[in-house]
């Protein structure tokens, strides 16, 4: 059979669209392979979010068409969000591309291979939530995100995603507690629960929010250490959540609540749900009830109309507040939103300053936390030996999400202890030391976003 290659590109949600379809290819007697050289299909699954996204896909693509020329590549695919939502447009530019299929027919995705290889055509189909059953993993396998809904009811001024991806639609609880024992029978340790809004969850199937009934099913599954919430509403985040957060052993005390402003003329620009008063709330509230909780936000700089003066005051919140971790976005026009249509569109050079000003500040502030850790002792989970150096460790303790924020270098395993490589269980000595340990690290040096220790 055929080999086939796969790159992913954006979020996590996409990342795991891409894990799905792998899976889909292995059922089907597909082989995978990592060497773009050595791939006979190439599919690049793609991000149509925002115009960076959207011209790194592109590039990418462009990269992909070569080794059709030059290489062993026989067929080019294209799927993910843009060619979801530009795929008419993409057919004409890219001829290159043998097919384009949607985030609706990844499910089909064997089905458009061998179509390809037979006759050099493939087929559609409905838009539908997957269950991952058989998904095949990219990242290290001792974490893994899980895509508990897909589709958005939030109706944001400046996002394409309902565009994209439709109405919100809710799995069941039991098919997601299924897919979680299924990914820690194979060794995951830590789940990253990922939606377009995981505070939605399960409003449309079950007619209420059922986000911590699904977190009261998930710790219950042993062996795993860690469930992480990401892509989180203020406006949905009530009590009975915050309060299985702080209970539960298993739920990191670390939220993303991607609050996009502060100010509520902006807040109402956007159409975003929420107000200062209740993003403010809720702060205080996680912190008090939750008082080693790490929040991280996100942030969109230079919104049409936006004011210096509104840019300051989101700007004085930002260093009042003191998120542990923080990205700012400059405002991204986006053709089809109700934003790309608004008057006082903001010039590139502010958008870009305004962004810089905000994560300056940020620097410090994630700077002077981790300065806090010093000399703490923190439970992490290693990763294996670090991509900077063959002489370090890296992990992550609670605090640190993986692959958006940074992690722990460890440059002292102690005398008795050594490491293995991710993933191959070769080691020299005892004890072990391997990807998906969890180990004891007292922190000796702190940076803006990477922590160092030794293990204890």
């Amino acid at each position: 059979m055929k080999k086939v290659g796969l790159i992913s590109l954006g979020c996590p949600k996409n990342q795991v669209d891409a894990e799905i379809m792998l899976g889909y290819l292995t059922k089907a007697g597909f082989n995978l392979t990592n060497n773009e050289n050595e791939a006979e299909i190439a599919i690049v699954n793609t991000c149509g979010f925002i115009n960076d996204a959207k011209e790194e896909s592109v590039e990418r693509i462009i990269e992909a068409g070569r080794l059709k020329e030059k290489g062993n590549c026989k067929f080019l695919i294209v799927a993910g969000c843009l060619s979801e939502r530009y795929k008419e447009d993409l057919i004409k530019e890219l001829p290159e591309v043998d097919a384009f299929i949607g985030i609706s027919e990844i499910e089909k995705i064997a089905d458009v291979c061998r179509k390809l290889i037979d006759k050099g055509e493939h087929i559609g189909s409905p838009l539908q939530v997957q269950e991952p059953v058989s998904r095949i993993l990219i990242n290290p396998q001792h974490y893994a995100y899980v895509k508990i809904s897909d589709g958005c009811n939030n109706r944001c001024s400046y996002c394409t995603i309902p565009s994209i991806r439709g109405s919100y639609k809710s799995r069941e609880i039991e098919t997601i507690i299924n897919e979680v024992e299924q990914l820690v029978s194979k060794g995951v340790k830590e789940i990253n629960i990922v939606a377009q809004d995981t505070t939605d969850y399960g409003l449309d199937i079950y007619k209420k929010r059922r986000l911590a009934e699904l977190l009261k099913g998930l710790v219950k599954i042993k062996s795993l250490f860690w469930i992480r919430l990401l892509y989180t509403y203020p406006e949905h985040f009530d009590d009975e959540l915050i309060n299985i957060i702080a209970s539960e052993k298993k739920i990191c005390n670390y939220i993303d609540i991607p609050i996009q402003h502060i100010d509520d003329e902006i807040l109402k620009k956007m159409k975003r749900n929420s107000s200062e008063k209740q993003i403010r709330g809720l702060i205080e509230r996680l912190r008090h009830r939750i008082p080693d909780i790490v929040l991280r936000t996100s942030l969109i700089a230079g919104f049409p109309g936006e004011t210096e003066a509104q840019h300051k005051r989101l700007y004085d919140f930002v260093k009042e507040a003191g998120f542990h971790r923080l990205g700012v976005f400059a405002y991204s026009k986006e053709d089809g939103t109700a934003a790309s249509r608004y008057k006082n569109q903001i010039a590139q050079k502010i958008k870009d300053r305004r962004k810089n000003e905000i994560m300056r500040l940020q620097s410090e502030i994630s700077l002077n936390k981790n300065r806090e850790l010093i000399g703490k002792t923190l439970k992490a989970l290693i990763n294996g030996l670090s991509s900077e150096s063959e002489l370090l460790i890296d992990g992550r303790y609670y605090g640190q999400a993986p692959e958006v924020d940074g992690v722990v270098y460890i440059n002292d395993v102690g005398t008795d202890l050594c490491v293995c490589p991710p993933n191959t269980g070769e080691h020299i000595g005892s004890p072990l030391l391997k990807a998906g340990d969890f180990v004891n690290v007292e922190i000796t040096e702190a940076h803006e976003y990477d922590l160092v220790g030794r293990v204890i």
